[in-house]
């Protein structure tokens, strides 16, 4: 009720006390009876408040003088979604798991999702909805018979997650790789360790840590749970081990898992090696759940990813494209190159890359990406940015277009290279 939101952001609340299920801070995406939030960002929201009132919100929260309908008067609307999540929050009897690291949270996200799903009424994160921003509607958007709740949470500096835990306050933690993503922020890879571990010291007593045995730097915040810890990887010493693992023509990881509810072959839909890890914590995660082990990881062989991470389709000629163009950082590109480097093709191989941003070294940074596709003998078109150490190409379609059938490209850069609106063109 719009009185109820009132209450819990400590705002007025003018108009008729309506019914609201959910919220919505984009008038284009609004469904009917969802709350619109008129945010104050690069647009004003309050700017389409009458336009997500004909496409049926029931009621809006502003920082400014109502006019027409229902509306709930606040200071500030950002703090106060905020606040509405963490009294949503206190409302829900779900299982509330966290999820982060450098790189593959929003894969393992749709992983976990898919576990979780196998027995318990689950909902997550769209996209990437990971921010101060994004956490608060997921949470508020979550059915109220929710069992588990899968929130992805992203940082660029230190505190960040630790407030976004404040709001989710997860029973559950997972850390996926600790690597060089926003070190120029934070100092390094040591401070991307030390705010990724926010989320490890914000877990209950009761609650339950799933770490990466793969990664010293993950691995090193066992020391710091509060609570039992869960470790995953192809480590000897990881609690759920990744055994045999091979990849297929299109570089599909199939492994053994072996897991303290017993032993299962898994086979994913998604490309990439580093996915078996991303699948292994998912499936971790929901068997500590209560969910059947062989019902998780028949569900996450079915699984597929948020859009632009790992995508394997065909041009037009029939050349494989591998649209990564979500976001890049050194780890993450490493991981898809293995990947491109690994599919079986006896065409070219070629990598279509944009700027890694904020990185504290990336001169550095970008020389070893190059040093490694010459490696692995792949062909380097850079978009953009002349970091890699070749000139950059405004001719990249003209040349992906070029590829024959036996051929295969990745498509991969940070946000801001938008690589996104080239791989549309080619497939």
């Amino acid at each position: 009720m719009a009185s109820d939101v009132a209450s819990a952001t400590g705002g007025t609340h003018f108009g008729p006390d309506v019914a609201l299920d959910g919220v919505s801070f984009d008038s284009r995406s609004l469904r009917p009876g969802q709350l619109f939030v008129a945010l104050v960002a690069e647009r004003d929201g309050h700017d389409f408040i009458a336009s997500a009132l004909s496409g049926g919100a029931p009621a809006y929260l502003s920082q400014r003088e109502p006019g027409s309908g229902t509306a709930v008067v606040v200071a500030d609307t950002a703090g106060a979604l905020l606040r509405l999540a963490a009294w949503a929050r206190q409302r829900l009897t779900a299982q509330v798991v966290g999820i982060t690291g450098s790189v593959g949270k929003t894969s393992t996200k749709d992983l976990a999702r898919a576990a979780l799903s196998a027995g318990l009424r689950t909902s997550a994160n769209e996209k990437s909805f990971n921010n101060e921003t994004g956490l608060p509607v997921t949470i508020l958007n979550s059915p109220d018979d929710t069992e588990a709740l899968v929130l992805e949470m992203g940082m660029r500096g230190f505190g960040e997650i630790a407030r976004l835990c404040a709001i989710g306050q997860p029973t559950i933690g997972l850390v996926t790789r600790v690597a060089a993503a926003h070190t120029e922020l934070l100092g390094g890879i040591e401070g991307v360790a030390q705010a990724k571990s926010e989320l490890v010291t914000a877990l209950p007593a009761n609650g339950l840590a799933v770490l990466n045995a793969d990664d010293h730097h993950v691995l090193a915040m066992k020391s710091l749970a509060a609570c039992r810890v869960l470790t995953f990887g192809r480590s000897a010493v990881a609690d759920v081990r990744i055994g045999n693992l091979v990849l297929d023509d299109l570089a599909r990881p199939r492994f053994d898992l072996h897991t303290p509810w017993g032993a299962a072959a898994v086979q994913l839909a998604v490309s990439g090696e580093h996915m078996a890890a991303n699948a292994a914590g998912a499936i971790a995660v929901a068997a500590s759940c209560g969910v059947n082990l062989d019902a998780a990881v028949a569900a996450v062989g079915q699984a597929r990813l948020s859009p632009w991470r790992m995508e394997i389709k065909r041009s037009a000629s029939g050349a494989i494209v591998i649209n990564d163009a979500y976001n890049a950082n050194p780890e993450s590109m490493r991981a898809a190159i293995e990947t491109l480097a690994s599919l079986r093709v006896s065409g070219r191989r070629v990598a279509v890359l944009g700027v890694m941003a904020e990185l504290a070294d990336p001169v550095g940074d970008h020389a070893a990406i190059a040093h490694l596709l010459r490696q692995r003998n792949i062909e380097l078109i850079a978009v953009g940015t002349d970091n890699y150490g070749v000139p950059a190409r405004n001719d990249a379609q003209a040349v992906i277009g070029s590829l024959a059938g036996n051929d295969a490209v990745l498509i991969k850069g940070s946000r801001v290279a938008g690589l996104e609106r080239l791989a549309a063109l080619v497939v």
